[in-house]
């Protein structure tokens, strides 16, 4: 599949939304906050997604839920995940988040957390893909936003239907899909298998986004090439290391990829990080939110592990960068 390669530096159009180039950034509950979406998209990521919401707490009017759609200019295009299992109840929810400032509507077919599957949501819908054309549709109807799904390679290794679920999807008036190379039942553990992504890019008439192990410029390049997807989407391997996409843009342009950041660029981003967190969301609950990230940032700096238990005892960001300038000095 080489032969497209020339087309991996171009923009990839989902349904009216143009993005600049191949690399997304996925959706993350705790991770694919506000914040952390800006500074991916600085770095180099064409499309960036929020945390699930549920469907019903929106049609139900949860102050929380609100919080966590909020969006800046800067990182647009960015998408919006919706989860839930009712029609009707996506159909209410789209209407009232018409308004709101977002690109792109996902639907959220992939989380494979028992108490989401549990509810029929999630992973799960992919047990019935005749009511993921349905719920497609309903959003199709009730959204001015083109709307993409998120699914799995399947439920179980006895449930392996990501194509009928993608071509489901299609049905209903998708306008992409994503599809991550593990079952629900495997969570995240195991290697993704990548034959089920370009299963379905063989499939499907729209663009397709794979997603699972990408790790970098190296595994995003090879899954284009063994896959034919339309964009790699990465999500672990972003936690503490937004580079990721710096590195993924240019190797899919065509560019030389950029150095890994030395020690001193990852404090100074996690840092920077902090201190967003705080602005917009006040230093007490920034700090603690800002406590999972920092782990992430710090992987494989010496004395890490002794460092993250500090950092969970940090309150206030004047601590957290003492707390810095003192483990790591030099960086």
């Amino acid at each position: 599949m080489t032969e497209t390669r020339p087309a991996w530096g171009e923009p990839l159009q989902i349904g009216s939304v143009t993005i600049s180039g191949r690399a997304v950034f996925a959706p993350m509950a705790g991770v694919s906050d506000l914040t952390f979406r800006l500074l991916c998209k600085e770095q180099g990521a064409a499309l960036v997604c929020m945390e699930m919401i549920s469907a019903k707490a929106i049609v139900y009017g949860n102050r929380r839920t609100r919080e966590l759609w909020e969006t800046d200019p800067a990182e647009a295009p960015v998408s919006l995940q919706l989860f839930g299992h009712e029609p009707e109840v996506f159909a209410e929810a789209c209407g009232i988040i018409e308004k709101e400032r977002f690109d792109i509507l996902d639907i959220n077919m992939g989380c494979p957390v028992p108490k989401v599957t549990g509810n029929h949501e999630g992973s799960a819908l992919m047990k019935d893909p005749a009511l993921i054309e349905k719920i497609v549709r309903a959003c199709v109807e009730h959204s001015s936003r083109p709307v993409t799904v998120k699914i799995r390679k399947g439920f179980d290794e006895e449930h392996l239907n990501a194509v009928e679920c993608a071509l489901a999807a299609q049905e209903g008036g998708a306008s992409a899909v994503a599809v991550h190379g593990r079952t629900r039942a495997q969570m995240y553990s195991g290697q993704a298998d990548w034959t089920c992504i370009a299963a379905v890019k063989e499939a499907l008439r729209i663009p397709v986004i794979g997603n699972g192990d990408v790790t970098g410029a190296e595994s995003a390049l090879r899954m284009m090439e063994e896959t034919g997807c339309d964009a790699v989407m990465a999500a672990r391997a972003a936690r503490g290391n937004p580079w990721i996409f710096r590195e993924i843009d240019a190797a899919l342009k065509g560019k030389p990829v950029p150095e890994r950041p030395v020690r001193k660029e990852v404090i100074r981003m996690l840092l920077r990080h902090a201190d967003m967190l705080c602005r917009q969301k006040g230093e007490t609950i920034g700090m603690r939110q800002m406590r999972g990230h920092a782990a992430s940032y710090l992987s494989g700096f010496p004395g890490a592990a002794r460092v993250r238990g500090k950092i969970n005892r940090v309150n206030t960001l004047e601590d957290l960068e003492q707390l810095m300038s003192k483990e790591y000095p030099y960086a």
